[in-house]
């Protein structure tokens, strides 16, 4: 667990009983003020806007694969990876007060959790889909409504928020769903080595030409830095080329980074190093 002080604020995307509110506290501790931001834009600029001091972005989950939004967003921002945290995602099946499982009739929630749970929906056909913002919104709007027939998927945190009741409990397809977390902070804070770093985040740019991306990461091969992710995401306003994150097994101040990164930089038009931290999958 990362160490702040009580005044800090940590932004996150969702309302109030988000899953990455619930991070947020795993990571930081339950003290920690936590800042809800209705969208992922949101999210990002709320350092430079003020209102908070660092952020909580997901960028991968096990089952629904890399958030890319929260990919470009990063490269667009001027932050830097502090931390990592992973979170189990289990999904309950909430209703208002005096709502009974049988009675549902409409389930409401995020379009990623409602496809995580399909298995319910195949036991239970009368109940529809309804596709809405967010997990935890939707909790807070069927306590507005208060319809014993309208129900929704979210955390077991989220029911106790807005004073639900849980109809159904870990209702999600494959348990081992996870989703990973970054901790953000602006670069103006400095680039101190994070203690106990073991993974590092990095993003390239390579021209487009045979062998390119082989020969890019061969340096991690030759010296025996395990790379365990790769994103590609597509450059604006240039067909068919793209822009690779990767997350690789060490520090950027290990000395087999220090010489990878080394042999990296020039086959690349471009090599930022976005951060170095903790590793949260172990």
């Amino acid at each position: 667990m990362h160490t702040v002080a009580s005044t800090t604020r940590i932004a996150f995307q969702g309302e109030p009983g988000a899953f990455s509110q619930i991070a947020a506290r795993k990571l930081l501790g339950d003290g920690v003020t936590t800042v809800a931001c209705p969208t992922f834009e949101s999210l990002f600029s709320s350092i430079e806007d003020g209102r908070a001091d660092l952020i909580l972005a997901p960028l991968e989950n096990t089952l629904a694969g890399p958030v890319l939004r929260c990919y470009d967003l990063l490269y667009q921002s001027r932050l830097r990876m502090i931390g990592e945290v992973v979170l189990r995602i289990s999904h309950f099946v909430i209703g208002c007060p005096g709502a009974t499982l049988g009675g549902l009739r409409q389930v409401q929630s995020h379009p990623v959790a409602l496809a995580q749970c399909e298995r319910f929906f195949v036991s239970h056909p009368g109940i529809g889909k309804v596709v809405a913002e967010d997990t935890a919104g939707s909790v807070r709007q069927i306590m507005e409504k208060l319809n014993p027939a309208i129900g929704a998927i979210a955390s077991e945190f989220a029911a106790r928020e807005y004073g639900a009741q849980i109809l159904a409990s870990e209702v999600e397809d494959d348990p081992h769903n996870f989703t990973r977390f970054a901790l953000l902070q602006s670069l103006s804070h400095g680039g101190e080595t994070i203690s106990e770093a073991d993974a590092t985040t990095l993003v390239l740019t390579i021209a487009n030409e045979p062998g390119a991306l082989f020969h890019s990461l061969e340096p991690f091969a030759n010296n025996a830095v395990d790379l365990m992710s790769l994103v590609s995401r597509p450059l604006v306003g240039e067909p068919w080329h793209y822009r690779f994150f990767l997350e690789v097994a060490a520090s950027a101040e290990a000395p087999s980074m220090v010489k990878a990164l080394a042999e990296l930089e020039p086959r690349t038009v471009e090599l930022r190093v976005l951060g170095s931290y903790r590793s949260g999958k172990s």
